[in-house]
Parts: structure tokens; sequence; C-alpha cells
């Protein structure tokens, strides 16, 4: 242990804002998530940082700030390069802050004149902390929007993509997440009442009414407006479901639309699925290699590993937290980038770092 001061990692997104507290020792101390629809206005993210700090009874100069973002690519922004300068501005006000290049680290004035090196390099950062802590694996993060699949192999991360366009080019980022995706993108077509039926090529639901219908969706997670601006009740979950179809609720059973949350679960697994295949076919990571959950839709990925037959994982073992705690672990897994980010900087500023056992266990 030093007498540094203590890490907040920060993952700005376009919307949410994730941060993860460190002690002096390397493990989580708090961990927070706030809406931030950036799409709005850079004062969304004024608004959302101070809360940040307020949850956490902090002044900014009483911590060391670690960044990483991918919220410039709001469309609040001309484009990438000033939704990075707009995001590095705001977040180096006060206190001693650094943002994640990938292999460097930034000050703001470095970062200002080479944005591109910053821009989406959350996904990185979490890639890099994990796999020196497993080796080889495919890190699977699913978050509220994008899904992550990432090989790691030798220590190291083994992608082919670099930047959202590559990535996607090559599946390793999936634009497909538990909350905030519209329905009609995940398929065209559904199962319903014995025919198949055509899915409203209309913003009427989104994937987190899927979830709210099964029961999988944790309310802290589910943080995004409804795509009609009603309640995430199940009714109003259901009759958004039901207007995909043409139809109101009242026109079938509660087992109907159940069953239509199912199908529409699997079609977003069925996407996951081709994209793992498609990555796993590179042959960079060993068959026996396991794939490791981590984000909010993390409850879809023990599935995944299942129908590609290989173990699955959870990031929050090996995630070091105070008092071992393991709700704060799982918050951490969740929000990994903001924890990652973090666990880097303790490395990069030589401060003593603690790996963990695959139990959770903490070792110096």
């Amino acid at each position: 242990m030093t007498d540094r001061l203590p890490i907040l990692g920060w993952d700005v997104g376009g919307a949410h804002l994730k941060a993860v507290l460190l002690n002096e020792a390397g493990e989580v101390q708090a961990v927070v998530q706030l809406p931030c629809p950036l799409w709005r206005g850079m004062e969304q993210l004024q608004t959302a940082r101070a809360a940040v700090l307020n949850h956490l009874q902090l002044q900014s100069h009483v911590v060391q700030h670690a960044v990483t973002m991918t919220g410039e690519l709001a469309d609040a922004f001309a484009d990438r390069a000033s939704g990075v300068a707009a995001i590095v501005t705001e977040m180096q006000r006060g206190g001693q802050v650094c943002f994640y290049a990938g292999e460097q680290w930034l000050q703001a004035r470095q970062a200002a004149a080479q944005p591109l090196q910053l821009a989406s390099a959350n996904w990185n950062a979490s890639a890099t902390w994990l796999a020196a802590q497993v080796g080889e694996a495919l890190l699977v993060d699913i978050g509220s929007t994008t899904s992550d699949l990432i090989p790691l192999a030798g220590g190291r991360v083994v992608c082919r993509g670099h930047d959202d366009a590559s990535r996607l080019q090559c599946s390793e980022l999936v634009y497909s997440g538990v909350v905030r995706t519209p329905l009609m993108a995940l398929t065209s077509r559904v199962p319903f009442a014995g025919e198949w039926t055509t899915l409203a090529a209309e913003h009427f639901a989104t994937s987190a009414d899927i979830y709210r219908l099964l029961g999988q969706l944790a309310a802290e997670d589910d943080q995004a407006d409804t795509a009609d601006g009603r309640s995430k009740s199940v009714v109003h979950s259901r009759q958004r479901l039901a207007r995909m179809l043409g139809q109101d609720a009242t026109e079938a059973s509660p087992a109907a639309w159940l069953q239509l949350a199912q199908a529409l679960r699997q079609a977003q697994l069925d996407q996951l699925i081709q994209a793992a295949l498609r990555v796993l076919s590179r042959l960079e990571i060993a068959p026996e290699a396991p794939l490791i959950s981590a984000g909010v839709g993390r409850f879809l990925v023990p599935a995944l590993a299942a129908a590609l037959g290989r173990s699955c994982h959870d990031t929050a073992e090996y995630i070091v937290a105070q008092a071992d705690d393991p709700a704060l672990r799982l918050a951490a897994s969740k929000a990994l980038p903001a924890y990652a980010v973090a666990q880097l900087y303790f490395s990069h500023t030589g401060q003593t770092r603690l790996s963990t056992t695959a139990d959770g266990g903490s070792q110096s």
C-alpha cells in the first residue's frame, strides 16, 4: 500500500456514466452508474459527473481520475473527434486526470491533439485488464446497448478490430444489448399463436421489455427511458410487445406474451451465437477456453456458452473488492470498463497491484 490518492475510474458512454472507486490498496470501494443520454447535449454529462461525485461524497481533487469513453459516437457531436474533445474538456476539470488510449495514457492537452486514440477504447481497457488475469478466454460483455466479444490468448488481446467500424465488420462488436435495443433490430419475424408474424419496423418496444417480462433485468440496471415514455411495469412492457405485432395486450393471454418474450430472447441470443462462432472460427483461442461474462446482460452468457459447448465464468470472480464484498464485485463487473481502466491506471502509477484467484480471493 502507498500514500497515493484513491483512483476513480470513469467509463463515459452514450447512454450511461459509470464510475468505480478503488481505495489505496486497489480494492473496489464503490460503484456508481447513472443515466447520461449524451445525445441530448453535454449538460447531461456535466450533471451526471457532478451527481457521481456527490453520491461518493468526493471532491474532484482528492482522487486520481482514469477515464475511458465511447460516448463520442452520440449524435450531439458533429463527428467523433469533436465528441472526444468535448468529453475530455468536461472530464478534465479538477484533480489529476488521465485518459486511456490503449497502450498509453494521455493528459487532456495530449488527448485533444490525438482524439481518435481515445475514441471507444473502453472495450480495450476491459480486455487488456482481463487478459492479464485469465490468459485465455472469450470475454463477452453484454451491455444495455452493445455487446463485445473479445478473444484473449497468451495473456493479451488478440482482436482484429481496433475501432467501432472494424470491430463491427469482424463481429467483435454487436449492436445488441439488453435494455435499449429496438426489437426490430433483433429479428424481422417471430412465431406467435402458431404462425410466423412480421414485426413492425417501428420503435414501439426495446429489449428491456423482453427481460422485464422474463424477470431477468435488475431494476438498478434498467435506467433507460421506455419506447413510449410509460412505466417499466410488466403490464406496460407487455403492451409495448403487443404493439410490435400490431395488437393490444388484451388480444392474447399473458402466457402468449411471455412466449413472445422468450422467442425474442432467443433471437437476440442467436445474434450473439453467430458473432461468437465467427470470432471463434479464427482458432486464436483453444476449444477448452471459457467464456467470461460481464455487463448488465451477463445473464445471457451461460446460455451462449452452452450453445458453444464451452464453460462460463464471471468477471466478478477476478475482481478485488473491499472486505471481499460480493455485491461490490458484482457491481464492478457490470461496469467492467470503469473498473478495468482504474486497475490499469493503478498499475501504471506503480502502486502495489492485487490479483485474484479464480474463486475471487485476493493475493498480493
